[in-house]
């Protein structure tokens, strides 16, 4: 059996999806996923399966929330090292306490380089991203959070084919499934 994380884009925010951790842990382990736990309430489910972490699987655990939720829930699902090919490919910097750091998560067929041609004009001065395996590294500098462009994002339709965690959550999650 082998770690992996599901990030659930959308649930829990702004009074929309809400969904109890003890209920979506209970959902997983029905389902027949073990050692499943959630960080967060943002919907970070870490579990274990014999699954291959993918498209299949992630369309077995979009379908098990909609059996038990009544909505339909984007997921991201990715193997313990698939998340740790992501951290280990970050930009030099990713991360550091002057910037506020996130990871656009694609989902498949989603690719990098679409998403990178449809991103709004950045400003250089403040926005800094990159491609990585299946996801974006996108920072924008702190003091300047408020001029980002990043948030232009959100109108576009591959929005919907994404979920975001900052750097502190993604590098939490894998020591999670590291057993931390």
């Amino acid at each position: 059996m082998a770690g992996a994380v599901a990030l659930l884009r959308g649930i829990n925010v702004g009074g929309r999806n809400l969904i109890r951790m003890p209920q979506l842990q209970s959902a997983f382990r029905d389902a027949g996923y073990a050692d499943v736990r959630t960080y967060i309430q943002s919907g970070n489910v870490l579990f274990t399966t014999d699954a291959v972490a993918g498209p299949a699987l992630e369309a077995d655990v979009e379908r098990v929330l909609e059996e038990r939720f009544g909505t339909a829930i984007m997921t991201v699902v990715r193997s313990r090292d698939d998340l740790a090919a992501v951290i280990d490919a970050a930009p030099p910097g990713h991360g550091d306490p002057d910037l506020r750091s996130d990871v656009l998560f694609l989902k498949e067929p989603a690719a990098t380089p679409d998403l990178l041609a449809a991103l709004p004009d950045l400003d250089p001065d403040v926005d800094r991203v990159a491609s990585g395996p299946g996801v974006l590294y996108f920072s924008r500098v702190a003091a300047r959070a408020g001029s980002s462009r990043l948030t232009r994002i959100i109108g576009m339709p591959i929005y919907k084919r994404l979920t975001i965690r900052n750097w502190n959550t993604t590098t939490r999650l894998l020591a999670l499934l590291d057993g931390d």
